[in-house]
């Protein structure tokens, strides 16, 4: 019982796989399960709400120290305060600028149009870190505020150059131009609003 077991067995496995072989000849090319890749690319209403959702995207940080000072001429002395700001200009796009149709896709290329890079933050002053440098004779907070105001515009001068903003586009397209690799755009162009 055992012998005729088995070879009942074995005969079912051999039926079963010409029955197999002879199915898979007759098939027809509709019949049966074909893989391959879909080439063209649709960014989904998902993707592109989360690439608006970034918020603020930060491509160039610039610290700088400023030592400001100001003099009051007096009678008999002169009164002098200097102070030493820190801040960090933050440069970069403001995602939620974004217009209507900023991103375009066609097959495997993308198009997009952003907002111009610029400073993230107008308070970029770190007023925990702010230092009196030298200061005689007693001062108003009103001019402990201009002194600050002259700090920021000094900052804003040095830090906002042609050259920090070029770099932090060059940053730009650089992340922005891998992103939509990752995803799988092989062209990218980037335009930047004026």
């Amino acid at each position: 019982m055992g012998k005729s077991f088995r070879l009942g067995i074995i005969l079912l496995c051999v039926s079963l796989a010409i029955i197999a072989v002879f199915w898979l000849r007759n098939c027809t090319k509709d019949d049966y399960l074909q893989l391959g890749a879909d080439t063209v690319i649709d960014p989904t209403p998902t993707q592109i709400q989360s690439i608006k959702d970034i918020g603020e995207w930060e491509f160039l940080s610039v610290s700088l120290e400023e030592l400001t000072d100001t003099v009051r001429k007096g009678f008999i002395s002169d009164d002098e305060l200097s102070r030493i700001y820190y801040g960090t200009l933050r440069l970069g796009i403001n995602m939620h600028q974004l217009e209507p149709g900023w991103l375009t896709a066609e097959g495997d290329s993308v198009s997009l149009t952003l907002p111009k890079v610029g400073l993230l933050d107008r308070d970029f002053i770190d007023e925990a870190r702010t230092k009196p440098f030298f200061e005689s004779g007693s001062w108003k907070p009103e001019d402990r505020e201009a002194l600050y105001r002259q700090a920021h515009a000094s900052m804003l001068r040095h830090g906002l150059t042609p050259e920090n903003l070029s770099a932090a586009e060059d940053n730009a397209r650089e992340q922005i131009t891998s992103l939509m690799r990752a995803v799988g755009f092989r062209k990218v162009n980037i335009n930047f609003k004026n």
